[in-house]
């Protein structure tokens, strides 16, 4: 074999290594359901603050600054208790939806990474179509 050939060889096996790394860190949309089934991996879940729970949202900071419980509900109605082991985010309130990655134990999914949570706010002119018109019409 020529010197050429095994380069262009280690060169494809590289890039067959990269492309399975990336392929790990690739994950579906699930539902709390089909993560109780994958207990214990990694998923990602789209829901919804269950603001119908007695205490929407737990958080003591002189307690334990580094957990954040709330309850959760997916669009097919499956409620489950979400820890995240960091602060509470930032109008957390106010969340349209919350894309989740962590792990489901149990009945409880925990988020153990900061990034695990990413809160989607309603836009603050969908209800309100003059105010809508009006930054239209300023920019």
């Amino acid at each position: 074999m020529k010197k050429i050939h095994i380069v262009i060889l280690v060169g494809i096996a590289v890039c067959i290594m990269i492309l399975l790394s990336f392929m790990a860190d690739l994950s579906t949309y699930e539902t709390l359901a089909s993560a109780r089934q994958k207990e214990g991996k990694t998923v990602t879940v789209i829901a919804k603050l269950d603001k119908s729970a007695a205490v929407p949202i737990e958080y003591d900071p002189a307690k334990n600054p580094n957990l954040t419980k709330f309850y959760v509900v997916d669009s097919l109605g499956n409620r489950a208790q979400v820890r995240y082991y960091f602060e509470k985010p930032m109008d957390m309130e106010k969340s349209d939806r919350i894309v989740l990655k962590g792990k489901m134990q149990g009945n409880v999914f925990e988020i153990t990474r900061k990034d695990g949570i990413l809160i989607k706010c309603p836009s603050k002119y969908k209800d309100d179509p003059k105010a809508a018109a009006n930054n239209l019409t300023q920019n």
